[in-house]
């Protein structure tokens, strides 16, 4: 059937009462203000920086130290253009939710340009640290899943290795107090390999989530050296404590501290700030636990009540 082009003609009429909703419903809107930091741009910083981490495995695969400096130099020149972009704009729009600065008017107390470019700089210089990092996570792959064949398929494959390579860029950039951006990164990161891990959360080195589906980090989690998680784990916090107005209180630490050396099995939650698991600590699968416990302390659940029947008995209908 064809397209009934009459039905156009409403159109105009529904576009007026969309625009409407907006003055009616305007806590969803960003109008009249200065632009956003765009998604789309920084997933494309985020695809060169993990460039920069892992020369040679990403698009451009025909590097060689005769070539590597040229390729590696014109990415950083570009990642220093846009991150300054960037960030520049999500300062501007971080002041203006107090202030609600005019597209184009200026704090006259902050370059927001001059300030993007100080950090986009500062999160370059520590992309030498991040790789550091990386390679030990790396490690941590092949040395704990007995499937790996090769640093090659962790790096092409693994999506523990890709949610951490985001974090570890997203966490830099919440240390370095640039907003919005490692919320972006995060979520994007989630929205690709099933894993949530906050930018606040502190991880440290040779870190390695097996399967990943379904893992959970939040913002205050602090986690040591050489932890491995399995799929389904959450390191979560307890109810929000609320002040005397019934706001939640914010800047509390709010989520578990892992200690080095800790395993945590599949689908075992944690929760809560005040709740410290003691290193070389095993967790079994499907615990619950609220409370701290010691170094080399093993935690598991009652076998569960099996029921077994034979399922050739059943009587057919």
């Amino acid at each position: 059937m064809a397209t009934d082009l009459s039905r156009k003609e409403e159109l105009p009429e529904l576009t007026d009462r969309i625009i409407a909703s907006y003055y009616d419903i305007n806590r969803i809107n960003h109008l009249g203000h200065c632009p956003l930091p765009s998604t789309e741009a920084v997933m494309a910083i985020a695809e060169d920086v993990k460039e920069v981490i892992y020369p040679g495995y990403r698009r451009r695969q025909n590097l060689h130290h005769g070539n590597v400096t040229y390729h590696i130099g014109d990415l950083i020149d570009g990642l220093h253009d846009r991150l300054t972009e960037q960030i520049a704009r999500a300062l501007r729009h971080n002041a203006s939710l107090n202030m609600r600065l005019e597209c184009g008017g200026t704090d006259p107390t902050i370059d927001f340009e001059a300030e993007g470019q100080r950090t986009a700089i500062s999160f370059l210089e520590r992309i030498p640290q991040m790789r550091e990092s990386m390679a030990l996570d790396v490690e941590a792959a092949y040395d704990g899943d007995p499937a790996a064949k090769s640093f090659d398929e962790i790096i092409f494959c693994y999506p523990g290795l890709e949610a951490i390579t985001i974090h570890r860029m997203a966490h830099e950039l919440y240390r370095l107090g640039v907003p919005l951006i490692p919320r972006i990164l995060s979520e994007w990161s989630h929205s690709r390999t099933g894993i949530d891990l906050h930018p606040g959360a502190k991880i440290g080195p040779s870190f390695f989530i097996d399967h990943g589906t379904g893992v959970v980090i939040g913002e205050t989690c602090e986690i040591a050296s050489h932890v491995k998680i399995y799929q389904g784990v959450t390191l979560g916090a307890l109810s929000f404590p609320k002040d005397s107005e019934g706001n939640v209180v914010r800047d509390t630490k709010r989520h578990p501290t892992i200690e080095e050396g800790v395993v945590i099995y599949a689908s075992a939650t944690v929760l809560g700030g005040d709740t410290t698991i003691g290193a070389h600590s095993v967790i079994g699968a499907g615990v619950s636990l609220y409370e701290s416990i010691p170094p080399h302390t093993i935690v598991t659940i009652n076998k569960p009540d099996l029921r077994f029947r034979d399922a050739s008995l059943k009587k057919s209908s």
